[in-house]
């Protein structure tokens, strides 16, 4: 098989990887809800900059320290499990208040630009199955007799398809059927993400 037709063997798989149900997709899909494509684009682009520094590390061999060392992997797993509860309680709280505040529509104040960027950011990096799904997809195609750039094009791959993909879905979710969906049951979705969300981070410590 020719390098190219690698690489585009390789970003399918990267693709399938990205897209299936984990934080970063649920995340994103709330903000990109609620707050709109500008944030939902921003949380984008800090999932892509967590992507590359995972993608840094699993194509660079980083991510066997991980696996050898296992109190920095639990440490890490516990970081995570704390965010994604911290992002949860958020969510439930915003529930909580339209609930008992009888509201029947979401008028939300999008949070700051730098919040949906660090949101993103922290989401992905703080999750160590990242680095190790990225270690174990990049494997395989490292194997063999490579060309000098053949590890800088892999990284790029992740990181590009990842900013591009993750925007796209954030473009998308403005289709104004979604958009009005949304409004009108907003605190019932927050209050379902934030659910979802606490129980990805206690199954992310188990």
């Amino acid at each position: 098989m020719s390098d190219g037709l690698e690489l585009l063997a390789f970003a399918g798989v990267m693709a399938l990887g990205q897209f299936s149900p984990g934080p970063d997709m649920l995340l994103l899909t709330r903000t990109a809800l609620a707050e709109g494509v500008g944030n939902g684009v921003r949380m984008a682009l800090g999932i892509g900059t967590g992507l590359a520094v995972h993608a840094s590390l699993g194509i660079w061999g980083t991510a066997a320290l991980l696996e050898r060392e296992g109190w920095l992997r639990t440490s890490l797993k516990w970081l995570a499990a704390a965010y994604l509860l911290w992002l949860a309680w958020g969510l439930l709280m915003q529930w909580f208040v339209h609930f008992y505040s009888g509201s029947k529509t979401v008028e939300p104040k999008p949070p700051g630009k730098r919040s949906a960027y660090l949101r993103g950011l922290f989401c992905n990096l703080l999750n160590p199955k990242a680095l190790f799904f990225l270690a174990a997809v990049v494997a395989p195609f490292l194997a063999g007799d490579r060309p000098s750039w053949w590890p800088m094009a892999l990284w790029l791959v992740i990181v590009l398809q990842g900013w591009l993909l993750w925007s796209l879905w954030a473009a998308v979710l403005q289709w104004r059927p979604i958009r009005e969906g949304h409004r009108k049951a907003g605190p019932w979705i927050d209050g379902a993400f934030g659910v979802t969300l606490a129980v990805l981070a206690v199954l992310l410590v188990i």
